[in-house]
């Protein structure tokens, strides 16, 4: 890792990095909010260089970290930093917004947790556990009867095993998200086939950061 500090560093740099996986394009814009140590620190811990880093795709070791924030100007990404203040949020925590030049956005919250770990804890605005660890499902659907045996049959079919499963709606019948962690690294096709699931608005499929 490119140091001082594997918290503020290396998982910050990893946080960057789902959230451009998130997006799922390149981001042309980046709003980034900082809370508790993070926002206290992170000029001189240098976790503004590292989330920026992990948002250009760059890993924590690659020695560009520390210099990011030029490298963002010349790519013509667009990098704000500010703080804020969350009831009950791990004091490494850092919420992400990202835009792409066809104006799609997306919003994540996680943290550092300590060692380079990470766990993110809301993406667009619905409850997930995603540690990076894993390679890991995101499938944000219409939470309508069927839809997660669905999505699980795909999987079964494939002699996928899961390992870590969550989902969070905000209300009955509403939009929700399926969390999924799974051992090993299946096949692209499976990402394919949940996205053309009936009620499946958008499905992602995160490789280990």
């Amino acid at each position: 890792m490119v140091g001082p500090s594997s918290s503020h560093t290396a998982g910050a740099a990893r946080l960057g990095l789902i959230a451009r996986a998130l997006l799922g394009t390149e981001p042309v814009q980046a709003e980034i909010l900082l809370h508790g140590s993070f926002a206290k620190t992170y000029r001189g811990h240098g976790t503004d260089k590292a989330i920026a880093a992990g948002i250009l795709g760059f890993q924590p070791d690659d020695m560009r970290l520390r210099d990011s924030l030029s490298l963002a100007r010349e790519r013509g990404l667009a990098v704000e930093f500010g703080t804020v203040e969350l009831d009950g949020a791990h004091p490494n925590t850092a919420v992400i917004t990202l835009t792409d030049a066809a104006g799609r956005t997306v919003h994540v919250q996680g943290a550092s947790v300590g060692g380079g770990n990470i766990l993110v804890t809301e993406v667009n605005g619905l409850a997930v556990e995603i540690s990076g660890q894993y390679t890991t499902l995101i499938v944000q659907h219409r939470d309508a009867p069927g839809t997660i045996a669905a999505v699980t049959e795909e999987m079964s079919h494939r002699g996928v095993n899961i390992c870590n499963f969550r989902l969070a709606r905000k209300q009955k019948g509403g939009d929700a998200v399926m969390t999924i962690e799974m051992d090993g690294m299946p096949d692209a096709s499976l990402n394919d086939c949940v996205s053309q699931l009936p009620n499946v608005l958008s499905s992602t499929m995160l490789e280990p950061i």
